[in-house]
C-alpha cells in the first residue's frame, strides 16, 4: 500500500460564514479587529462570543454602543443525529437581537437557521452554515459587505428604502391590478 492509501480519511469541517455590515464602517472602523477572509478554527466546546470586551469575546466590535458581550454562538450536535448546528443567544441586557424575523431578548436563545440575517442596532450579519463532520472543532469565515445585507438580499427591511427615492403614494396606480386594453381602442 502507498502512503496515500494508508493516510487518515480527511474530515470535513462545519464552517460558519458571516458577512458583516454597518452603515458607518468606513468612518468608524468598528470591524477593524475582525479577521476577514481567513478561516479560523474554534474548538467545539468553546463559545464563540461577539462584543466589545476583548478579554471575553473572541470577535471584537469596536463600538461603544455594542454590549460587552452582544451575543454568543454554541456549536452542538442534535440528539440522536449526526447533524451539527449552532445556537445563538442574546447576551445584551439593553439591545434586542433579531434573527430573521425572531426577536430575542436578554438570555433568549434559538437554533441558528442554516442561512439567516442577524440584526442589532445598525448591524447586519448574514450567517450561512456549511455542513461538516468534525466533532472537535468548527471554523468561522468572516466577510465584509459594502452594501446593506437586507437591501442586497431583497429581504424585508425594518425601514424600507425606496430605490428611486420617491414615495409610492405619488403613484396611485401602483399596487392595482393591470388593466387590459385592446390595441384598437
Amino acid at each position: 500500500m502507498t502512503s496515500f492509501e494508508e493516510a487518515e480519511t480527511e474530515e470535513t469541517v462545519t464552517c460558519l460564514h458571516m458577512t458583516f455590515y454597518h452603515p458607518c464602517q468606513e468612518h468608524k472602523m468598528m470591524f477593524r479587529c475582525l479577521n476577514f477572509c481567513k478561516r479560523e478554527q474554534v474548538r467545539a466546546d468553546e463559545l464563540a462570543k461577539f462584543g466589545r470586551d476583548s478579554n471575553i469575546c473572541r470577535y471584537n466590535l469596536m463600538d461603544t454602543r455594542v454590549s460587552r458581550v452582544q451575543f454568543s454562538l454554541q456549536f452542538y450536535r442534535k440528539l440522536n443525529s449526526s447533524e451539527f448546528c449552532f445556537e445563538i443567544k442574546n447576551m445584551s441586557k439593553k439591545t434586542k437581537l433579531v434573527v430573521d424575523q425572531t426577536e430575542l431578548g436578554y438570555l433568549n436563545k434559538i437554533d441558528l437557521p442554516w442561512k439567516c440575517i442577524i440584526c442589532f442596532g445598525d448591524y447586519q450579519i448574514l450567517a450561512e452554515t456549511q455542513e461538516g463532520e468534525s466533532v472537535d472543532y468548527f471554523e468561522t469565515y468572516l466577510h465584509l459587505a459594502e452594501v446593506p445585507i437586507l437591501q442586497e438580499r431583497c429581504l424585508p427591511s425594518l425601514q424600507p428604502i425606496p430605490e428611486n427615492g420617491l414615495s409610492s403614494s405619488l403613484f396611485p396606480s401602483q399596487g392595482k391590478s393591470p388593466i387590459e386594453i385592446d390595441e384598437n381602442e
